[in-house]
């Protein structure tokens, strides 16, 4: 694979150097045509032919060169470097590592604030050319969220990675895309020149436009040179994370990496979500002074909920959990994935199955000089951009919690669903068949039968078979072009899989056959225990209201997509004329778009997902015309106003719906409380 990366890695120069010679030509051939022009008969037309060739010539050299004076610019503001005397323990730990890897110690090493690990250069044009110094980044959400010996088998993944020449690869690769990028997409100045040219007059404009064809046809080169260079080097940076994976088993033995694998995208979610609290909390002016203790809050809540074992104060994932709701069995390879899956690198860990005898399995905070007051300083650092109106109040971790579970079970349905209604909603034809049954049934043990382990995984191999078949069909009919693809194993030509389409949709009819009688049950079972509450007419009516519901929401929802559809266009560059057109079709469709938000806020079914402020922005969007481009330039404060009026829009729609379903759901568990 890195011969393969390093082959295209040469194609690539090949064909620069190739556009290079042909540009240097053109210039040439064009600037002595021009001239011989000139000097045949100077006359005010051949003059301006002359020199409109020569600056054709001229602008194509431009392009090709013009990457050369680009400033690479990096954004290190979210690292802070730490040193052996800040953190000894830390720089003995990774001293360890780099010693069992037997690799260098990295240049530099940094801190950031998020759940990551990861190594990086300081890559320029020049790196490729001389030897590279690798630089080591840990985040503190990662340090928070592993343990010592799990922080060690990540860690020695990474210096795996140090040993690795084909990173060498990695910095060519990254100054090739830096090049291809820069002449593909930062084209403002170069532009800016080949417009100010050719508004000399119409001679100079004609070469300019023949030159703005030239330099497409070269971008149109690059494009598939890139596609060449960055599927090799694909191929290779999967192989170098399998290749790196083994290399940290063989310090510290399997089970690390794994535990550690699994349990990331939960601590990632817990710090992720941390943020969005003190995100919405900024107009109240609270912010906390550890955001990390609170990410563990939340990362253990979210663990329990879910009936995850917690060892040592983190949760222990397993590979079944992770996958629970994803029954799909369809794979196909994606050539642009950078990292291989999750899936793929535990499985290939358990082949390799390395056993080390346990050291121990303290936090990995306790190798931190002052765990508190890094955390503290890391947290400050977050929020230093933020703006608070009034004197910050620190929120206390049991505050938060508290918000924080309320929130939570606000956004969520009640335990003993099971997850049965997160992604599936009460079904209105299971609903009416239930109706013309003769017999209520309320069998008190029945419950775990009806939301058990077994009736969630027909739920999800219902919603997986679906999309499988959808991707099908669209390989079936030329959309998704690949030759072959695996499902359940087994390797299926793409011109044959209309027999598998066939198959799944026969399992996928079955399936839901099964649901629609456990659904049926369901409502029999909670109208069972209804009808002993004299309750049977008011779980109807929640029924009522939110079968309305899902019927008027996707008609609803149209209105949204129209109007984001309808107003895209102020988003991109286009001609004058193209956005006075577009201008029209959006008003047309503004007209609707308002009466919709007036009908949404009369509505009482609403009144509790508007927000003050949403109804503030809503009265202010339908107080007046708004013009959205005036003399020639948009106006962005109108835009602003659209925009916020689309999303609430949205929002409001969304939180109707999951509160519509969510208060029919809370009154089938206020009849089964009653009843017990």
């Amino acid at each position: 694979m890195t011969i393969k990366a390093i082959l295209s890695i040469i194609f690539f120069f090949i064909v620069y150097l190739l556009l290079i010679l042909s540009g240097i030509g053109l210039t040439f051939a064009a600037g002595f045509v021009g001239w011989k022009i000139i000097i045949t008969k100077p006359t005010f037309i051949t003059v301006m032919l002359g020199a409109g060739l020569m600056c054709m010539g001229l602008l194509v050299l431009i392009f090709l060169f013009k990457f050369m004076f680009e400033k690479n610019v990096i954004d290190s503001s979210h690292l802070v470097e730490i040193t052996k005397e800040e953190e000894p323990k830390l720089f003995e730990f990774i001293q360890e590592i780099v010693n069992a890897v037997k690799t260098d110690f990295p240049k530099k090493v940094y801190l950031s604030s998020d759940v990551n690990a990861s190594v990086f250069y300081d890559s320029n044009f020049w790196s490729m050319f001389l030897p590279i110094k690798k630089n080591l980044q840990i985040g503190v959400g990662l340090i928070n969220s592993v343990s010592e010996l799990e922080l060690k088998a990540i860690l020695a993944h990474e210096f795996g990675h140090f040993s690795q020449r084909s990173m060498k690869v990695g910095s060519y690769v990254y100054n090739v895309n830096r090049i291809i990028h820069n002449m593909l997409y930062n084209n403002d100045s170069y532009n800016s020149i080949a417009q100010s040219w050719g508004s000399v007059n119409g001679y100079f404009a004609f070469f300019a436009g023949i030159a703005v064809k030239i330099v497409q046809g070269i971008q149109w080169i690059l494009r598939q040179v890139y596609q060449v260079v960055n599927l090799s080097y694909y191929g290779l940076s999967r192989q170098m994370e399998f290749h790196a994976d083994a290399v940290a088993a063989s310090v510290t033995g399997s089970q690390p990496l794994i535990t550690s694998l699994l349990r990331l995208d939960l601590a990632n979610h817990s710090f992720n979500k941390v943020l969005d609290y003190y995100g919405n909390k900024i107009s109240e002016s609270i912010t906390t002074k550890n955001v990390y203790e609170q990410q563990t809050l939340v990362m253990n809540f979210i663990a329990g909920k879910s009936k995850l074992q917690i060892q040592n104060d983190l949760p222990q994932l397993t590979t079944d959990f992770l996958n629970r709701y994803n029954k799909s069995k369809l794979v196909i390879e994606n050539k642009w994935d950078t990292h291989p899956s999750i899936e793929d690198r535990i499985l290939e860990l358990e082949k390799l199955n390395f056993v080390k005898s346990q050291e121990s399995n303290k936090l990995a905070t306790s190798l931190l000089n002052n765990r508190a007051d890094l955390q503290s300083k890391f947290t400050e650092k977050l929020f230093s951009a933020v703006s608070y109106s009034e004197a910050v109040v620190y929120n206390q971790n049991e505050k938060f919690f508290e918000d924080f579970e309320t929130q939570f079970l606000s956004e969520s349905f009640n335990e003993i669903y099971n997850h049965y209604y997160d992604n599936k909603n009460p079904d209105l034809e299971a609903f009416e068949l239930h109706a013309n049954e003769s017999v209520l049934k309320s069998d008190k043990n029945e419950l775990n039968d009806l939301f058990n382990n077994a009736a969630i995984d027909l739920v999800y191999c219902a919603i997986s078979l679906e999309n499988d078949i959808a991707i099908l069909k669209q390989i079936l009919c030329g959309d998704f072009k690949i030759k072959s693809f695996n499902y359940d194993g087994h390797k299926i030509l793409s011109k044959n899989c209309g027999e598998l389409i066939d198959r799944l949709e026969i399992d996928l009819k079955e399936i839901k056959k099964q649901i629609k009688e456990n659904d049926i049950k369901i409502y029999s079972y909670f109208f069972g225990l209804a009808n002993n509450q004299n309750k049977q007419e008011e779980l109807k009516k929640y029924y009522d209201v939110f079968f309305e519901q899902d019927k008027s929401y996707d008609e609803k929802f149209q209105y949204y997509i129209k109007i984001v559809n309808a107003s895209d266009f102020m988003y991109h560059t286009l001609p004058y004329d193209v956005i006075k057109r577009n201008m029209d079709l959006l008003n047309t469709e503004e007209e609707i778009f308002k009466t919709q938000i007036q009908k949404m806020l009369e509505d009482n079914l609403h009144k509790n997902a508007i927000t003050v402020d949403m109804r503030v922005a809503f009265n202010k969007y339908l107080s007046e015309e708004w013009r959205y481009f005036s003399a020639n330039v948009y106006v962005e404060e109108n835009i602003a106003i659209l925009s916020q009026a689309i999303r609430d829009y949205q929002i409001v729609l969304s939180n109707t719906y999951f509160q519509t379903k969510k208060e029919l759901l809370d009154f089938q568990v206020q009849l089964l409380q009653k009843h017990e």
